[in-house]
């Protein structure tokens, strides 16, 4: 009998609605770079330093929210959590272009984080219940290929929108899909596979047993406390933080950065430019998946690429800004090099702790995450008006990755594991 395990009705039917979830949520928190770029400063009479302030908000929120947010999905329901979360968070992302002043803006933004706390612990959750360790790098990588293959098309659309009509607009519209999409979500999701009833009882069956014996193979923690205190947990938080620190610096602050290169680019040029490090980048995410999986070996498709980022920060910076083309194509790998261990790396806890607590585990990884995004979000966008120039912030960001090389170099590989016979892994 074929494996259920491998069905390639579960990637069939998941992914997409995984995918078009987190890309949702991750337009609705994107695209405030555009409006940076496109006169929101001046519009609501923002300082340099309040915008970058503004940007940063989002992660506040986000960082408070995480662990509560998990604890409910692995709890109770992430069909539930996700549902009321894409209703409010795309409301929120509508109502930024309705704002008048800056404390209005301020207030959505942090909002804006809360709602979305959420949303990464509970699909890392929902993946966990629906995907074995030999497929988690890739089903990982399939969610958070929604960050760059949306900020991609979102750099195009959202420069056309403001060109056409201007940053209210491009907040409105681009909050509407998840408001609509929620209603799809909830029709669609089955929160575990005996839940499911597109799976033959036997798919069911083979399944939750080969992730029963995955469970049987690491080594039990009694509970939160334990767990959150382990030397693996709390480097895996120090390293995701300074990872953040240089992803959301780039993120947020890319089509600013470009648009001050050269003065020539309109705000469609600078959409076209802003996407290509996101093509790079979800090239090189199912690459590497695929690799990580293939091997099973998660921390040999980190470090290195991370390391590749942060000499590319380093070499944009030490160029200058009178050679903006070779910059820029510095900028393409170090987006690239960022953003392609995702994968691998979210799939070494739940490979590293039990279900009873990977869960939060990943939760407060990720806040840690959000807290690094929130710094280095707000740090670069003051580093850009303090200077008038990125060269300070590539320096910053290229250091944050290289701490976050080292940081990954002494997570301890787990105790034990169960692997695919004749398969040895290396978390």
């Amino acid at each position: 009998m074929k494996s259920p395990t491998n069905a390639p009705k579960r990637w069939l039917y998941i992914m997409p609605i995984i995918f078009i979830t987190y890309s949702l949520a991750y337009l609705d928190r994107a695209n405030f770079s555009f409006a940076s770029a496109a006169g929101i400063n001046d519009d609501l009479g923002i300082t340099k330093g309040i915008s970058s302030l503004l940007g940063a908000l989002f992660f506040l929120g986000y960082f408070f929210f995480q662990i509560p947010g998990a604890l409910y999905a692995e709890r109770r329901s992430v069909r539930k959590l996700i549902f009321i979360c894409l209703i409010l968070w795309g409301a929120c992302a509508s109502l930024t272009g309705m704002v008048s002043n800056i404390p209005m803006l301020a207030a959505i933004r942090f909002i804006l984080g809360v709602v979305e706390a959420a949303v990464m612990p509970a699909m890392l959750i929902y993946i966990s219940n629906w995907f074995t360790q030999s497929e988690r790098s890739r089903a990982n990588t399939f969610l958070i290929l929604g960050n760059p293959v949306t900020v991609l098309w979102m750099s195009i659309v959202s420069g056309y929108l403001i060109q056409a009509f201007g940053w209210r607009e491009m907040f409105i519209f681009e909050g509407i899909p998840a408001i609509i999409w929620a209603f799809c979500w909830w029709v669609l999701v089955k929160d575990k596979p005996s839940q499911a009833t597109w799976l033959a009882e036997s798919e069911k069956a083979a399944l939750q047993a080969e992730l029963e014996r995955e469970q049987a193979g690491i080594k039990a923690v009694r509970n939160y406390s334990e767990a959150f205190r382990s030397r693996n947990v709390i480097l895996l938080c120090m390293q995701y933080f300074a990872w953040s620190i240089g992803v959301y610096g780039f993120v947020l602050w890319l089509p600013s950065i470009i648009h001050s290169g050269s003065a020539s680019l309109s705000m469609v040029d600078v959409g076209w430019l802003s996407s290509v490090p996101y093509l790079a980048a979800t090239i090189a995410m199912i690459v590497v998946s695929w690799a990580s999986d293939k091997m099973h070996n998660r921390k040999l498709f980190v470090w290195p690429l991370l390391l590749i980022g942060a000499l590319a920060f380093i070499g944009s910076w030490a160029v200058g800004p009178n050679h903006f083309w070779v910059s820029y194509t510095l900028l393409v790998i170090a987006g690239a090099a960022m953003y392609a261990p995702y994968g691998p790396f979210f799939a070494i806890i739940p490979e590293m702790l039990p279900r009873n607590v990977s869960g939060g585990a990943m939760a407060l990884i990720n806040s840690m995450g959000a807290l690094g995004s929130f710094f280095g979000s707000w740090f670069v966008g003051y580093l850009n008006g303090l200077t008038g120039s990125p060269s300070s912030s590539f320096i910053f960001m290229g250091v944050a990755l290289l701490a976050s090389v080292w940081l990954t170099l002494i997570v301890k590989p787990a105790n034990q594991q169960v692997m695919p016979a004749g398969a040895q892994h290396q978390a």
